[in-house]
């Protein structure tokens, strides 16, 4: 039997959880917390949403690019860590790549060569990446090793290599995103 809430219901609801130690999250959009005088707010998630994509093959260096954005401000979406049980996981990788600000492309020799998922979101973010404006960042391509760029990516996009300087590659992924979105948030504001 479904029950339906409304209005004060649902803070009440969200304030009983809270209390009792739950955590409220809408994914990519932000948190219900518990303000010094009790009452439910909600906060927002203002980091800039990155997508990464790999092949299982990779696993290891894409959870370090995950952990590496995390520690520089980033809120990256790696399925390993995102993904819930049950969940419909094509959908849910749709959703989450159409959501990002970025979507890095782990390229290696694994990547690049086999047939699978990681083909599929790649194309995925290609077709996204299509609707932006020109001057606009959203496909990082990042290098793993010393693979082949596919053609279609390497005439129209630069691309990183996290190799074989691991810090230095991160560093001008995080700053090029960071001054990408600056550039979008002004653009919003003269916009408006």
């Amino acid at each position: 039997m479904k029950q339906r809430w409304k209005g004060e219901a649902v803070l009440e609801a969200l304030g009983r959880y809270l209390r009792e130690g739950a955590q409220v999250e809408i994914e990519g959009l932000g948190r219900f917390e518990l303000d010094p005088e009790g009452q439910v707010v909600f906060e927002v998630n203002r980091a800039i949403k990155v997508f990464v994509a790999y092949a299982y093959e990779d696993e290891g260096a894409a959870k370090r690019l995950s952990s590496s954005l995390k520690a520089a401000g980033f809120e990256p979406w790696l399925d390993q860590e995102k993904l819930l049980p049950g969940q419909n996981w094509p959908r849910a990788i749709d959703r989450a790549i159409e959501v990002s600000d970025f979507f890095i492309a782990c390229l290696s020799k694994q990547s690049t060569l086999k047939r699978g998922h990681f083909q599929s979101e790649l194309r995925y973010a290609l077709d996204l990446a299509s609707r932006v404006p020109l001057d606009d960042i959203f496909l990082v391509p990042a290098r793993l090793n010393d693979c082949a760029v596919p053609r279609t990516i390497c005439q129209n996009t630069q691309y990183i290599d996290l190799f074989p300087d691991w810090d230095r590659g991160i560093e001008r992924i995080t700053r090029t995103m960071r001054r990408q979105w600056s550039q979008r948030q002004r653009q919003l504001k003269l916009a408006s």
